[in-house]
């Protein structure tokens, strides 16, 4: 098994220490490289990913607030699980729970839309995530390879003993001067080598280094197998501009996705690939963002809409003289509900874990406050709702109880965002009516009230 590590959580490589204090243990060997990537200047945006620091005179990498792989050149990956993982009263830590949570969130992403959580997914939770995400790649591929790969017209050159297709005139001169039995020929060949063919060769083979799972090796040989003919691409990105799903394709969609996420060897979001080890990785509040979107735009009842990173509102505006002006500052809530184009709620999501029961400022964020109210004033006019939704977890199960007014008639109410696989995912909401019901209630499914 990989080591595996939390959101903001320790790597380190001394065994002694990692064991005292709970932190994850990694070779030194691998230890050392992120360091390295930490430390340098021109480290394409890795301090993003993680940060060296020293506690008690031991050197240690705190992870951020990204999830998903690592890759390090040893070979070796590290598995980085979201933080909601940490929560459960009882102490213990179910690696399977955890991944079964981003795989849902997962589904909201564009790249992600075809993981299914079946029962045999399920089962396949116990592995690493490495080892989920390769399992359901080739399980698309061997879906493709189930109805057949799809062949095309390939132009070819070859020198031959027969005529075929269009002699080529130039090539035979150069080639055949001597030999003049045979013909140096242009012709099309209805054949398996295809752009779409050759990348998702191309892709088993760069996760055939990193495939562990007894399972997903036996299927991978089988279905490197099935595309011997095909041969590997070479200039991957030429060959994804170039790819055509014809009619009767649209079956290649979800492996042909694995496969642009495994060789541009970069998050679907915004982390890029390191240049030595690239690195599946996702920002946590990118996913919540997608997710929460995903779930309440189809939920919502006719008449009502939700945009997503509205940037029509501006913080200040800089006069200089009476004809010059420029807008500073971009505000953009994460979410907004419209009816008739008129803004009803700003909602703003926070993948962090909230404890409502500290007695400092119910464990909120002032920033976070300020930052909704600058938004209810330029979108909302100072008239209306505000909604910060957090992640639903053992400490934060229900609404905080009444709302917080800005004023008279700008109010914000602090809810939990339920993730649950097979579709069960709300928005937990009061369970009295301080909440405009026609703005809230109007959600298409029954609410699950906290207990």
């Amino acid at each position: 098994m990989p080591p595996t590590v939390f959101e903001f959580g320790y790597l380190c490589s001394d065994k002694n220490e990692g064991d005292q204090q709970g932190y994850t243990v990694i070779p030194d060997a691998d230890f050392c490289y992120l360091e390295e990537r930490c430390l340098t200047e021109d480290n394409s945006g890795f301090n993003q990913l993680m940060i060296p620091l020293i506690k008690r005179g031991r050197r240690l990498l705190q992870v951020q607030n990204f999830v998903g792989v690592i890759f390090v050149p040893s070979g070796r990956h590290i598995e980085v699980l979201p933080k909601t993982g940490l929560d459960s009263d009882s102490g213990e830590t179910t690696y399977e729970e955890v991944r079964s949570t981003l795989l849902t969130m997962l589904q909201a992403l564009g790249e992600f839309r075809h993981i299914q959580l079946d029962n045999a997914g399920l089962k396949a939770l116990k592995m690493p995530l490495l080892e989920v995400f390769i399992s359901r790649f080739l399980e698309d591929v061997n879906h493709i390879v189930k109805r057949g790969l799809k062949c095309d017209y390939v132009g070819q050159e070859e020198n031959l003993l027969v005529k075929k297709g269009k002699l080529n005139k130039s090539g035979q001169l150069r080639h055949n001067i001597v030999a003049k039995h045979r013909f140096y020929c242009e012709f099309d060949e209805y054949a398996e080598n295809r752009p779409v063919n050759r990348l998702l060769k191309t892709a088993m083979l760069t996760v055939q280094g990193y495939c562990g799972d007894h399972c997903n090796q036996k299927l991978l040989r089988e279905l490197l197998f099935a595309f011997d003919a095909v041969p590997k691409s070479f200039n991957p990105k030429q060959d994804f501009d170039s790819v055509k799903l014809d009619r009767g394709m649209q079956h290649y969609k979800p492996a042909l996705a694995w496969a642009k996420l495994i060789l541009d060897g970069s998050s679907p979001i915004s982390m890029k690939g390191l240049a030595d080890a690239p690195s599946l990785l996702f920002p946590m509040e990118s996913v919540f963002e997608a997710f929460v979107a995903k779930t309440l735009r189809n939920q919502l009842k006719d008449g009502l809409t939700l945009h997503t990173q509205a940037r029509d509102e501006k913080l200040v505006t800089h006069h200089v003289e009476s004809s010059k002006q420029r807008d500073l500052f971009i505000l953009k809530p994460d979410l907004m509900i419209e009816k008739e184009g008129v803004p009803l709620c700003v909602l703003d999501t926070k993948w962090k874990r909230i404890n409502p029961q500290s007695t400092k400022d119910f464990d909120l964020s002032q920033a976070d406050f300020y930052q909704m109210f600058a938004y209810g004033q330029k979108y909302l006019k100072g008239r209306g709702k505000l909604v910060l939704i957090y992640p639903k977890t053992e400490r934060f199960n229900s609404p905080i109880q009444g709302h917080f007014a800005f004023s008279e008639e700008l109010k914000l109410w602090v809810l939990p965002f339920s993730i649950e696989k097979n579709g069960g995912s709300e928005l937990v909401l009061p369970e009295d009516a301080t909440l405009d019901e026609e703005l809230f209630f109007s959600l298409a499914y029954t609410v699950t009230q906290a207990a």
